[in-house]
């Protein structure tokens, strides 16, 4: 591993912006505040520096305004990285600086076969020892089946199945290797008994939260930071032993993303027991 405490990659959002419509929350018409934007994604930063994250920046492009979304760089295990294949092309630029940035903090990084789409920790989140791995939307699942193989682990594939909860990451958060917050009508019915059966407690999130994208959460240790307009849920964390950290991100949910997706832990995530 590169890092024995918790590291988080961000890049800052300086050329964030709603250039295209990729999903159902972006629209050209309700741009985002670029000065609110950067007050939210600093109190993110703090907040999450507060709870003993250490962070390490990417630097923005101008022309990548997704490139904000950390956790689509790729997916983390131990000292390699797999990078993300992205679906849309507006999206693909990405790559290539995810893969400069990894590759100069010392990472191997791994391609995706050809015609495989995969969105990195968007998609694929440790559970314990199992990768539970969200496709159809963005990625593919003979992606998530061909990492999982490259690691040697059990993959659990989920079908999703709302346009809104696009990546596992806006409906899916582990918390320890045996406890989840998640979205249950995000998943097909196969994906929710799938889930029932391999995580022995699953906190799930009310309609109203899901929208303030309660499941798009960072956990740090016993610490969960989390989007502003999600009390049902922080009282559910706080009767597991969780404390609730909210940050207004709402300029970010704008683009379909919200903490979550502005991180990605480069030291591997709490609830992930590597095989």
């Amino acid at each position: 591993m590169k890092f024995n405490t918790p590291t988080i990659l961000m890049c800052p959002p300086d050329f964030y912006g709603i250039e295209y419509e990729i999903n159902p929350w972006m629209s050209r018409s309700q741009q985002s505040n670029l000065d609110v934007a950067r007050q939210q994604w600093e109190a993110l930063h703090q907040l999450l520096q507060t709870l003993k994250a250490q962070i390490k920046l990417m630097t923005p492009v101008k022309g990548l305004p997704d490139l904000v979304f950390t956790a689509n760089a790729g997916l983390v295990w131990k000292d390699k990285v797999f990078l993300s294949q992205f679906r849309h092309e507006a999206r693909q630029g990405e790559t290539a600086v995810d893969r400069d940035w990894f590759q100069e903090a010392g990472f191997e990084t791994i391609e995706m076969p050809d015609d495989y789409f995969f969105e990195g920790a968007g998609d694929a989140l440790f559970c314990g020892d199992t990768l539970f791995a969200g496709y159809l939307i963005r990625s593919d699942v003979k992606a998530l089946q061909w990492v999982a193989g490259e690691i040697n682990c059990r993959v659990i594939p989920l079908q999703l199945v709302d346009e809104f909860y696009y990546h596992l990451d806006t409906c899916f958060c582990p918390l320890s290797e045996t406890e989840a917050i998640y979205y249950p009508p995000a998943f097909d019915s196969y994906a929710q008994q799938a889930l029932k059966e391999h995580i022995p407690h699953l906190i799930p999130v009310v309609d109203q939260e899901a929208q303030r994208f309660a499941c798009n959460a960072v956990v740090i240790g016993k610490s969960v930071a989390l989007n502003t307009g999600c009390p049902q849920l922080e009282k559910a964390l706080k009767e597991r032993g969780y404390e609730a950290h909210s940050t207004p991100l709402d300029e970010f949910i704008k683009a379909g993303g919200s903490a979550k997706c502005l991180t990605l832990r480069l030291d591997g995530e709490c609830a992930a027991a590597w095989p």
